[in-house]
Order: structure tokens, then sequence, then C-alpha cells
């Protein structure tokens, strides 16, 4: 089933005719497309809603023609299955009017059912493979387990995680609670993706470069490792596992520690001397978003130079740093994909 996708080929650190490239946030708003697939919705609404957000992911992958599509969905919706009120405010952001910070309340969560809980997501995947074309994957992807749990204790995103490291240093107890309970809700929603077809997994620990490394080894990566064992255990190892954070370049080793098959880099690092230090199998990335508010020869030189670092050795899949930029222009993008592809000047 994966042996003629380029992107799966490069999970597994096999050649591949072309540098496999997708973009995190591909599906986006800086295309026009997705305010007319949008159209009236909530945001909420439009990440759970099968058909459009089936139609988001098919047109993005379509329009930029990249070898890999990722559901459109967001990871926090999943949050609700335990409780948490999830809204997406207007120029603030997503926001949980109830987070998590008392014991009583951690240990108190609410069970789920993943399959009714979360069936958009399997109807959505369902769509997408219909007319996916066989040679694109589809990732399907979750947050993290301390990506997950920032929000849910500090209540919104963004800040310095305050909140977040006074529960692992003053309630270590309270804290194993509720990464034990966020690796179950990951792991199962994972599973949920798994048997609904998705071709591979991304784990967004979007806000992991904020800890010491000191706090991540005694606070995170057991969690994170426990989970990724999990995935594979369930997924078998013909599912790919890709690990994305930015601003942790202190942590990449002991990130690629727990077991990924693929490591996402960000833009704060050289990407062939990281995967020579790192040594695993396969890395993605690492072209900086804001690059491609430049003009097309800018764009050209750095993909060029990311290119060259990588020296055409198999593993590799282009990706961004992190998701594209809302301001963009479409067109840049779509350049930028002809030519990782060898299709562009």
């Amino acid at each position: 089933m994966t042996t003629d996708m380029p992107f799966i080929a490069a999970c597994r650190g096999e050649a591949t005719p072309h540098t496999p490239i997708w973009l995190n946030r591909q599906a986006g708003r800086y295309m026009p497309a997705y305010h007319r697939i949008k159209g009236n919705l909530t945001s909420k609404a439009f990440f759970l809603h099968p058909q459009r957000a089936a139609d988001m992911t098919l047109t993005a992958q379509r329009l930029l023609g990249v070898d890999a599509a990722i559901l459109f969905t967001d990871l926090l919706p999943v949050l609700e299955l335990i409780g948490l009120d999830l809204d997406y405010q207007s120029g603030v952001g997503p926001v949980f009017s109830n987070p998590l910070r008392e014991a009583k309340v951690i240990e108190a969560l609410p069970g789920y059912e993943m399959e009714r809980d979360m069936a958009c997501i399997s109807e959505c995947i369902g769509l997408v493979l219909i007319d996916l074309p066989r040679e694109v994957a589809l990732i399907g992807f979750a947050g993290a387990p301390f990506t997950l749990a920032s929000y849910a204790v500090e209540g919104h995103g963004g800040g310095n995680k305050e909140t977040v490291k006074r529960m692992m240093h003053d309630a270590p107890a309270t804290w194993g609670t509720l990464m034990h309970t966020l690796v179950d809700l990951v792991a199962d929603f994972i599973d949920l993706q798994v048997k609904a077809g998705v071709h591979a997994i991304q784990l967004f620990d979007s806000w992991v470069g904020a800890l010491s490394l000191s706090d991540y080894r005694r606070f995170v990566a057991p969690w994170t490792k426990a989970l990724i064992d999990r995935v594979r255990e369930n997924a078998g190892p013909q599912v790919p596992i890709i690990l994305f954070a930015v601003g942790n370049g202190h942590l990449l080793s002991d990130m690629a520690a727990a077991g990924p098959d693929v490591m996402a880099l960000d833009w704060q690092v050289p990407l062939g001397k990281t995967w020579d230090t790192l040594g695993c199998r396969a890395v993605q990335g690492n072209l900086d978003p804001a690059v491609l508010l430049c003009d097309e020869k800018t764009i050209a030189a750095e993909a060029r130079r990311i290119l060259n670092e990588a020296g055409g050795r198999p593993g590799h899949i282009f990706n961004l740093g992190h998701g594209v930029l809302p301001q963009t222009d479409e067109n840049r993008v779509k350049g930028l994909v002809e030519l990782v592809r060898g299709t562009g000047c």
C-alpha cells in the first residue's frame, strides 16, 4: 500500500526519485480556498466537519502538489473528551475556560468512547482516502502529552508555562496523573486514525522548547517515550512516527531517544550537522517559514541551501521549521514545492 509513496519511503530512510515535500499548516488561512471551504463555520466546527475538513485536506494537496496530505483538524478538540471546554477566540486563539489546576479535578476526569466521540475524524479520513492519489500519503496527527498538558493547565497557548512548571515541581504526583491520562487519550486518538487508514503520524510537541533539558528529562521524556511505544505497538512498524517541536535544539538528542522514525528540525539548527549528530534514519525540515514572504530568488536560494545540507541522503523530507504563515502568497508556496520536487526552475 505504501511502497509507491515517496514520503513513506523517505520516513524509512529509503531512496526516493525526488526529495519528498509537504508543509506544516499547508492547508491554512493563506489559501483563498480555506476561506471558501470554511464558509460561515466557526473554527472548531470547521475542524470537526467531516466533509469540509476532507475537502480542505485534499484541496491543499492538489493545489500545491505535495507528496503528503495532512489531516485538516486541530490538536485540541480531543481534550473536550476529558471535560475541557474549548473556544477559539478571534484575535486570541484557543482558550479553555476550565483549566486543570487541582489534583481532585485531574483525578476525576471523565472517561470517553473514542470511536463514538471522534467519529467525525474517522469519517473525514475515509472521505480523504477516496480521492487521494495513491502515491500521496495521508498524515494523521495529535498533540504530544506535554503540549496538550500546557494548554489544559494554562488554559491557553503562549506564555512561559509558569503554571505548568509549578505543577511539575510542586505537585509531581498530580503532574504524573495528568500525563498518564493524556498518554492514554492520545494513544487512543492515534489508534482511531490508524484504523481509519492514515499512513503516518506526526506528534506535535509545539511548546516543549520552553523547558530546560533537566525538566524535559524528568517530567516529559518518559511520557513521550511511553506514547511512542504505545503507538508503535498498536500501529505496527509500517506507520512511521514523526516527532515535531520548535525552539528545541537543546532537547533534540533526548527527543530522538524516544524512538520516532523521523525527527522534525526547525530552522534554528543546521540540518546536515544536526542529522549527523542525531544519527537518526530520517529528518524533516527545515526552511524558516518567514522565507516564504521573500522574493522567488531568495526562496530558491534558501531551499537549495537546505537541499545541499541534506546532500541527497535518503531520508530527508523537505518541510518548513514551523507552519506556513497566514500572510504568505500561495504562489510562493507552489514555487517552493516545484523547486524541491525538481519540476520548477
